[in-house]
């Protein structure tokens, strides 16, 4: 085998062999391909495509470059759930002590903020004392005594993707879908979870833009995971307006707080119990009301526990940005739209987010948001509060918002896209 034979193959729209697949992400693990020689496949594969059997070959041939977890150990059913990132997207956070609450073992592997886009661990970080990185033998710990972690993979959880990831962040070709779907599965395919619940974002705020782009890459999920044994299942989810009233790490972990507490806003909740159904009916809990846990205290119960097993101080006071700036509505009527890319690129600008993976974060930077599309506005009343403690970065943050609010007159009606969109089993 040699790099360039493969690299051809996918260039002139030739189905890569499975000794071809094997080879190429073991010879790249171990240095023998370089970066510019997987950088020009992974661009073939984004103009070219791949077809189920060769990206089902491309996903085990990740996950056999490292180990895979087990938890039949465990006195739980696990289940477990993944995000492609969105603005505003905090549901982990409710979401795994809500299933736990419930029965289930939730093993939430996640990651940090890129771009636009969120991290759950950034998000948490913000909490005095919590940690992200747990052994495996810590995790499994956490999850037999509280029902749910929330925490980094390991090294040694498909090591092949996270440096192909890497490499396709620099290289455009982050939207490959055969890509995105071998790299999300193939990492939860070895943490080893009975069932996953994948939320697809669709819309502005997404990677994801449209509905059939969406659509696409859910389909390739599920068959994936479905062909590992599985349990898999997908809903399509809103990104053109982003998630709750808040985008930025302190920010949403007091909504989130708010949520368990039985308030919040109401997408928040509605999107959160959506998943928790889901995930609880995959693991054969079908009888578990999550409604009820959320509203009994219980969900609040697992959190508390599983921020302090982690380190976390549940009662701590989160970091409040030093400086803050009010954006008020220029008119009068009825918000339309409130465009979550463009919140998200000013959450990122004032230091919420980050532009490579080694860059720090700030835990108080971020956006509120004081009216959702629907809502009635007047002129001059503030619409975002923006935070961040580097004031001078507020002018490149509002550079960001001009076009992202629309105002109609008085008395226009306003249909809200609904949170979920389509499910796909």
């Amino acid at each position: 085998m040699d790099a360039i034979s493969v690299i051809r193959t996918k260039r002139d729209r030739g189905e890569l062999t499975p000794e071809q697949i094997d080879w190429v992400i073991d010879a790249y693990t171990r240095g023998e391909v370089a970066d510019e020689q997987m950088s020009a496949l992974a661009m073939a594969i984004l103009l070219n495509g791949m077809n189920r059997t060769e990206i089902a070959r491309w996903t085990a041939a990740m996950i056999a470059s490292g180990e895979r977890m087990d938890f039949a150990a465990l006195s739980r059913p696990t289940t477990d759930k993944h995000s492609t990132g969105g603005v505003g997207d905090k549901i982990t956070l409710p979401l795994a002590p809500l299933v736990a609450a419930c029965g289930a073992a939730v093993p939430q592997l996640s990651g940090r903020g890129l771009g636009h886009t969120g991290g759950t661990l950034d998000k948490l970080e913000s909490i005095p004392g919590w940690r992200a990185h747990l052994s495996n033998e810590e995790m499994l710990s956490v999850l037999e005594g509280t029902g749910a972690v929330i925490c980094a993979a390991g090294d040694g959880l498909a090591p092949a993707d996270k440096k192909l990831y890497a490499l396709r962040d620099v290289t455009g070709t982050v939207e490959a879908i055969p890509l995105i779907a071998s790299s999300i599965m193939s990492k939860k395919i070895a943490e080893g979870t009975g069932a996953l619940v994948l939320d697809v974002k669709v819309g502005s705020g997404a990677f994801m833009k449209t509905i059939d782009d969406a659509r696409e890459l859910a389909s390739t999920m599920v068959a994936l995971g479905t062909d590992s044994g599985v349990r898999t299942v997908a809903l399509l989810t809103d990104m053109s307006t982003p998630l709750g009233l808040t985008a930025g790490n302190a920010l949403e972990v007091r909504e989130s707080v708010e949520v368990l507490a039985g308030g919040g806003p109401r997408d928040v909740i509605d999107l959160t119990l959506a998943l928790a159904r889901e995930m609880l009916d995959a693991a054969g809990l079908k009888d578990a009301d999550p409604e009820k846990a959320l509203a009994d205290g219980s969900a609040m119960d697992v959190w508390r526990r599983m921020i302090s097993a982690q380190g976390g101080d549940p009662d701590a006071e989160l970091p409040v940005a030093r400086e803050q700036h009010v954006v008020t509505a220029r008119s009068s009527g009825v918000l339309t739209r409130l465009d979550a890319y463009g919140v998200g690129v000013a959450a990122w600008r004032l230091g919420a987010g980050r532009a490579r993976k080694e860059d720090p974060v700030q835990a108080g930077a971020g956006i509120e948001m004081h009216a959702k599309p629907g809502d009635s506005v007047t002129a001059g009343q503030p619409l975002l509060t923006l935070h961040t403690d580097t004031p001078e970065k507020f002018e490149y943050a509002l550079k960001a918002l001009p076009d992202a609010c629309d105002i109609a007159p008085a008395g226009t009606e306003f249909t809200p896209t609904p949170v979920v969109r389509e499910r796909i089993a």
